[in-house]
């Protein structure tokens, strides 16, 4: 038979549809699950709305899906609902593990009654033979979409991730079931001493499964509420581990650096924060042209990509398509930190989400001095500083030899209030390495010619400096901040240096707008909230040591793909930050214990594997361990060849 035209277009709507109603698969079974446990906790933690909502609940399992007045549960599906929404295969196999279990109860209660209907009257069970025969079809239902639909959950998991996860389920639920035997021995209620051990194995998995039919009498209820409490943490800690996200390694390559600096070269004058892309705790996804890079690491299952693409502006748009679809094909949330306006409508024509998050202040050296009114305050700051004797020393680190690079090195982390150095979007993270010559260190000395405080630049084009890093000795004389930029400005011009990029203030604009005169009400409350905040943050004094330059204020931005993730990305930010240190799950039965590399003295072997379980590159000459590359499924080099590789 001959396929017409018209065939043809009718097959591609067909495929097209097809298509548009597998997409929604995920987000159809997030939504629902969401809602099963929300609706569990509701009835779980509020015993008169679970009363008042027998019927329905009753109806519910009846037509739709098992609804227990548990934590436990509740966590179970509140957990699987999110990684149903981020496409997570091993939520895919749960869920069709779920709905097999249900048709095949449900089938042995059809069957049952087929051939023993003696025995449904005889017991009065035809309700509940019924309920089997709706929730049968249902679930076939489910079953079947599931089945039309699995390409749709493609992000994998970590190996070894299920092994993990049932040994902690097990050993936590036998926590759990241990507590509850001992509670219901000492607090019986009305349940007889023979059925204590069930009905704690019972309230331990959640009331997914039944012991005795003909149990009667119940504990009190605030037993099976600490059961359910200890079971929730039970699930929530195993499912943590079963859908923990694929890991990037967080490392630069060395061919990939080298790319990104042939990038800085040619666009770097682009973004302030360009040279912070050679971070090597990050990695790189370039366009397919090499025009282009975005600069990122995966934290707490968010792809963090930091300020603006590197490169031309017309590559843009493919590198973060490329950078997207990695995010897309491991099930990571993507986000970015501090782009430029420009980089903020690129990501949003790509289709994320954008918030203005505060303003990176820029001195433009030929507009900037120290006369007039508004400039008293540093004036006089630096003019203190220079009667106590206070002098400047300020050059490129390529002229410091590798001595005195290694002796600023060591001061610099002498002075760090942080056990580590902080930073992400805005931050180098090293001091001293032969590669960063370009950048600019300024010290400041004593009347003894003792060290006292230094700040060092990365370059900004050819023309600009970026602060990255801004140490002083705890001792020292306050001003010496201001005297150290006021003179690095002063002696800008014979560096070939036009504009110096300082701290960035987060919310900056409420600081401002919220203390003038006839500010709305809404705008001082969050002024106020900010400024309570800045007890804990600085987020205030940020702001006020970067506006007493009289600075041009540069926006800022933060764009995600769901306001959902919001506070996972905020949370990744602040980790990748440095601010927060996440606890690490404990390793079962040696799973989490990393590999011994043979031929290496043990300090050594400490040092690797304290390297492998931060994610940073090991020291050269030493091999990397516990880092295992996940190609992609096209078999091309992971990241653009550029440092994204997975690891397990």
């Amino acid at each position: 038979m001959a396929v017409t035209e018209q065939g043809r277009a009718g097959a591609a709507v067909a495929a097209g549809a097809g298509g548009r109603f597998r997409a929604v698969v995920p987000r159809a079974l997030s939504v629902f699950m969401a809602a099963a446990a929300a609706y569990s906790a509701v009835i779980a933690l509020v015993p008169p709305i679970r009363h008042a909502l027998k019927p329905l609940s009753d109806l519910i399992e009846t037509a739709l899906f098992p609804v227990e007045p548990n934590l436990g549960y509740a966590v179970f599906l509140a957990i699987l609902a999110g990684a149903l929404a981020r496409h997570k295969r091993a939520a895919y196999w749960v869920l069709v593990a779920i709905f097999v279990l249900l048709v095949l109860g449900d089938l042995a209660v059809v069957m049952s009654s087929s051939l023993m209907p003696d025995l449904v009257a005889e017991f009065a069970l035809t309700r509940q033979v019924v309920a089997s025969q709706i929730n049968l079809v249902v679930s076939a239902a489910v079953l079947g979409v599931l089945a039309a639909a699995p390409d749709e959950f493609f992000a994998p998991m970590r190996r070894g991730s299920f092994k993990k996860a049932l040994l902690t389920l097990a050993s936590l639920l036998g926590v759990s079931c241990g507590v509850g035997y001992a509670l219901v021995t000492f607090f019986p209620g009305s349940l007889r001493p023979g059925h204590h051990l069930p009905w704690a194995l019972e309230r331990a998995l959640g009331g997914a499964a039944s012991l005795d039919l003909y149990r009667s009498g119940r504990p009190p209820s605030w037993v099976n509420f600490v059961i359910g409490l200890f079971s929730a943490v039970a699930v929530l800690v195993a499912f943590a581990v079963l859908f923990r996200s694929q890991r990037a390694r967080a490392e630069l390559s060395r061919d990939g650096e080298e790319r990104i600096r042939a990038l800085l070269d040619a666009y770097g004058s682009r973004d302030s924060l360009g040279y912070f892309a050679t971070r090597r705790d990050r990695a790189a996804i370039f366009s397919p042209s090499g025009k282009a890079a975005v600069s990122y690491r995966v934290v707490a299952g968010v792809c963090l990509a930091g300020g603006d693409p590197i490169g031309d502006v017309e590559a843009w748009a493919p590198a973060i398509r490329a950078w997207l679809e990695e995010a897309r094909r491991y099930g990571w949330a993507p986000a970015v930190i501090g782009p430029s306006e420009a980089a903020a409508h690129a990501y949003a024509r790509a289709g994320l989400r954008v918030l203005e998050l505060g303003d990176e202040a820029v001195i433009e050296v030929g507009a900037f001095g120290l006369e007039g009114r508004e400039m008293r305050g540093v004036r006089q700051a630096v003019n203190r500083i220079r009667r106590a004797g206070f002098t400047l020393r300020i050059r490129r680190h390529a002229d410091l030899k590798a001595e005195e690079l290694r002796l600023v090195a060591d001061r610099a982390a002498a002075w760090r209030d942080t056990h580590a150095e902080r930073g992400f979007s805005m931050a180098l993270g090293r001091l001293g390495d032969p590669a960063d010559g370009r950048c600019v260190l300024v010290e400041a000395f004593d009347a003894g010619d003792r060290p006292a405080a230094m700040l060092s630049l990365v370059p900004w084009g050819d023309d600009g400096l970026s602060l990255d890093l801004m140490r002083r000795d705890h001792d020292a004389d306050n001003g010496l901040m201001e005297f150290m930029v006021a003179g690095l400005v002063a002696e800008a011009p014979e560096l070939g240096v036009k504009r110096v990029s300082l701290n960035f203030a987060m919310f900056r604009s409420v600081f401002e707008g919220g203390a003038r005169l006839g500010a709305g009400p809404v705008l001082r409350l969050w002024r106020y909230t900010l400024v309570f905040c800045s007890r804990w943050w600085q987020l205030e004094s940020l702001y006020r040591a970067n506006a007493k330059y009289r600075p041009q204020w540069v926006p800022r931005f933060l764009a995600f793909d769901d306001t959902r993730v919001l506070p996972k990305v905020g949370l990744a930010s602040v980790i990748a930050e440095g601010f927060l240190a996440p606890p690490r799950l404990p390793s079962l039965a040696g799973l989490g214990r990393l590999p011994i590399v043979p031929g290496l003295p043990r300090p050594q072997r400490r040092t690797a594997r304290r390297g492998a379980r931060n994610g940073t590159r090991a020291p050269a000459g030493m091999p990397a361990i516990g880092q295992v590359p996940v190609a992609p499924a096209d078999g091309s080099a992971a990241g653009g060849g550029a440092g994204g590789g997975m690891a397990s």
